[in-house]
């Protein structure tokens, strides 16, 4: 079973991902910031991030450029969830290393688009 990692400081859109998530046979672990996240994959790389931008703490993009310095930092698919979605902010997070880009608010169909898309559904 693959592990996913939804880093958000919204609770409710954590469980709403997480339920979609687990329906797609993923493992779900949380993350409420980007540094609960990055210490999360120091401990234990997931296979894929759902990734918010702007939270406190460490932002979205803050944790992307960190993650992809890490070892292993690399093999996490990471697909950005946020409300940002103007060009500026989706050419930076894929120069950072996204793998994808998506929306808020999502459904299901988008979720298991973006997933199938990246090869992990």
């Amino acid at each position: 079973m693959k592990k996913c990692l939804v880093v958000d400081d919204s609770r409710v859109i954590r469980k709403v991902a997480r339920q979609i998530l687990e329906e797609l046979d993923f493992e779900i672990s949380e993350a409420g910031d980007g540094q609960e996240a990055l210490e999360y994959c120091q401990a234990e790389m997931p296979d894929a991030i759902l990734l918010d931008w702007n939270m406190p703490i460490m932002s979205g993009i803050d944790f992307l450029k960190a993650l992809r310095e890490e070892s292993n930092g690399h093999e996490p698919v990471v697909v950005f969830c946020t409300t940002e979605n103007d060009m500026k902010h989706i050419t930076e997070a894929i120069n950072a290393g996204a793998n994808e880009y998506i929306m808020k608010p999502f459904d299901r169909d988008i979720l298991e688009d973006k997933f199938s898309e990246v090869g992990l559904v």
